[in-house]
């Protein structure tokens, strides 16, 4: 199932990379298993108000067909060997292309629907565990998983909307997932007012608020999709932002991001606790890296790392799907219908 944002892509058909994913040749460091420390020396201007101005568009675009997680094969690298790095760029090139056949060829297909990114020599987002992997699922996490619905999760059968996740239902896609590549709507905005960030997110039309000026957290008996947040500032160029007050419901990776578990089914409980760090590095980059931590879910905590790069050029474009439009009752009518066939073939 794919009701997120189709209206919004055709209209933006032009925004889909066409041979937009060619890349500069990157060499290989020598320890391919090295993972860089975040560079912190970087001074970046401030705003009116005295703090570090992070504000403008960071799409994460460029970022999309970078896997989530490694394959067991590559281990501890952090990096791609040279044969890798070559199998990616010709996989992005011949994605980027299929955009321009389409066209020609006047069809409607995987080209319209994926934006190709740029290739890169990263093996993962995921930075910790070591081996590039999500650590495994304690036994309750795994209890809660096998409960979950979604239309991604395979053999399901659909009679109502809790056979659906929030992500299906228009509603939200969640934390940390929303701030991972999807195969479109890629945008990122920091907005900032003195005392507040927020963080503008294309996909899902959703809005992060985060307060910066030390005020207390509210009670953990209010719930929100994509928690309660936090912030403040460190070194001169990092924001630091603790989410918690999740409302289960959302899966915590969704498919679309490369490298994502197969189906939707990463539960999300109340005590899930999320920080980020927002790091300057220079005028037009930032360093991203969230730490997962779901003790109820997971038997240890996770840390991905994402490069952005400003890109002021980039457009929102319209994420045209909502609570309560026809797809949702579509998959209900057409799953009740096969069933009724099958029972009267019997």
């Amino acid at each position: 199932m794919i009701p997120k944002g189709a209206l919004a892509l055709l209209l933006g058909a032009a925004c889909v990379f066409a041979g937009g994913a060619a890349a500069l040749a990157q060499d290989a460091p020598k320890d391919l298993t090295a993972i860089p420390a975040v560079p912190k020396t970087y001074k970046p201007k401030l705003t009116a108000w005295g703090e570090p101005d992070l504000s403008g568009l960071w799409p994460i675009d460029h970022l999309n067909m970078t896997p989530f997680q490694r394959t067991e094969a590559q281990g501890n690298r952090y990096y791609l060997t040279d044969e890798e790095y070559a199998a990616r760029q010709k996989q992005i090139d011949a994605a980027a292309g299929r955009y321009d056949q389409e066209a020609k060829d006047n069809k409607l297909g995987m080209g319209a629907w994926m934006e190709a990114g740029a290739a890169n020599r990263r093996t993962s987002f995921l930075i910790d565990p070591a081996n590039g992997r999500l650590p495994a699922k304690t036994a309750e996490g795994e209890r809660r998983s096998k409960l979950m619905r979604s239309s991604y999760r395979p053999n399901q059968e659909f009679d109502w909307t809790t056979d659906f996740d929030s992500w299906d239902r228009c509603i939200t896609r969640g934390l940390p997932a929303s701030m991972f590549t999807i195969n479109y709507n890629n945008g990122i905005r920091l907005w900032q007012a003195p005392g507040l960030v927020a963080i503008q997110l294309e996909m899902v039309h959703e809005t992060r608020i985060i307060p910066t000026d030390g005020r207390p957290g509210i009670s953990n008996r209010v719930q929100n999709w994509l928690g309660e947040s936090r912030g403040h500032w460190e070194n001169g160029n990092t924001l630091v932002v603790e989410t918690t007050n999740f409302k289960p419901g959302p899966s915590a990776t969704n498919v679309g991001t490369w490298g994502s578990p197969p189906a939707n089914d990463t539960p999300v409980s109340t005590e899930a606790k999320m920080t980020e760090r927002f790091t300057m590095t220079g005028p037009d980059t930032i360093v991203y890296e969230v730490t997962w931590n779901d003790p109820t879910i997971f038997t240890r905590p996770w840390t991905a790392r994402l490069d952005w790069r400003r890109k002021s050029d980039y457009q929102f474009f319209e994420y045209a799907c909502w609570e309560g439009d026809v797809q949702i009752r579509g998959y209900i009518s057409s799953s009740r219908a096969q069933r009724a066939k099958e029972q009267a073939q019997k």
